[in-house]
């Protein structure tokens, strides 16, 4: 009889219409990983922020036809992994599980679709490869919270450097360039989801690891040596970890450059990748002449970004540890909150 393994993929989440749009706004502003207050003062913040963000973020979701695309993404990615696994792994009976942070399937839900499974081993695998208390942590949390069924779990925290994930981007990024003729004016920006500086020097790894990612994926690509890595998404009044991803383009501009733009942390399309990079950006770029304007698309099911996560799931089935970073990744001793050093998710 076969032994049963259980991947479990961990991600953001997405509303899937525009009714869903308020309720997930909640949920990710109360998660306190996101704001750090006591829980009558956060329900009360987040309630707040979800109710006056609804129509902006209702129609951001318009563009991309009412919902997110992130759990169509991960499904794919979920399929190609389970297809992946059977044939290097033909002795395991292998299923994929998804479970989203803010949004359907939540982790409760895919807890009880893995218990009902009975696995005999569990690979936690969250689809940031870049570590944070923000994003891999909470997720990893939220599912000890929930978790009461059978199997040997060992996490994946972080793949920052992992071989294969850094040669899907650079292979992503190359093929975007050649398409656009290879123009040579282009300044290569790394763009990643920012963070508060606070978060950081509290002792988050994630921005030591996103550098990491860039400076991997750009040793790759000779052909390119004008890059830098920038930060989107920005919210709140706090000072966060810079520099923008507008303020890169308007200084790529100034400097007679065009941009080649990668999303270097997400490694689905979703809101951040076909709103902010495709429209927002790009109009920015379009009104001050910042030419070309390229966009790589994420990673997706490519299939080195796939070979890349089996490996680490085969090799997380190797290892001793509960939870460990893939890819030979170790985090400079500044970065204490990261799970490599702690032996747990936050």
């Amino acid at each position: 009889m076969k032994k049963k393994l259980a991947v479990v993929l961990f991600n953001l989440g997405g509303p899937d219409g525009p009714d869903s749009v308020q309720p997930f706004l909640f949920n990710l502003f109360r998660d306190p990983a996101i704001i750090g207050l006591p829980a009558p003062a956060r329900y009360a913040l987040a309630a707040l922020i979800s109710t006056t963000r609804k129509k902006s973020a209702q129609a951001n979701y318009a563009i991309m036809g009412g919902g997110s695309p992130l759990l169509p993404e991960t499904t794919a990615q979920a399929r190609a992994l389970e297809a992946a696994l059977a044939t290097a792994a033909p002795e395991l009976e292998t299923r994929i599980f998804i479970a989203m942070r803010y949004w359907n399937p939540r982790a409760k839900a895919t807890a009880a679709e893995v218990a009902a499974f009975a696995p005999d081993e569990i690979v936690l695998l969250p689809l940031y490869p870049q570590f944070s208390t923000t994003t891999s942590a909470s997720s990893l949390k939220d599912w000890a919270k929930v978790y009461r069924g059978p199997g040997v779990s060992r996490a994946v925290c972080c793949y920052p450097t992992e071989a294969k994930l850094v040669a899907a981007h650079a292979a992503k990024i190359a093929e975007t360039w050649e398409a656009a003729g290879r123009p040579d004016n282009v300044r290569l920006l790394f763009s990643a989801h920012g963070l508060p500086e606070k978060v950081i020097k509290d002792g988050d790894p994630y921005q030591a690891q996103v550098e990491a990612t860039a400076a991997a994926v750009a040793a790759l690509l000779p052909d390119l040596p004008d890059w830098q890595v920038c930060y989107q998404s920005k919210v709140g009044p706090l000072a966060w970890i810079g520099p923008s991803t507008e303020e890169a383009i308007r200084q790529a501009k100034a400097d007679g450059r065009g941009v080649l733009l990668t999303p270097i942390a997400f490694v689905s399309e979703h809101v951040e990748t076909l709103v902010e990079l495709d429209h927002e950006y790009a109009e920015i770029a379009e009104e001050i002449g910042c030419t070309p304007y390229l966009r790589v698309p994420a990673l997706g099911v490519t299939s080195d970004f796939i070979d890349g996560l089996k490996a680490m799931v085969l090799d997380a089935l190797d290892s001793r540890a509960g939870i460990a970073p893939a890819g030979g990744w170790t985090c400079p001793a500044a970065y204490g909150k990261c799970a490599c050093k702690t032996g747990r998710a936050a």
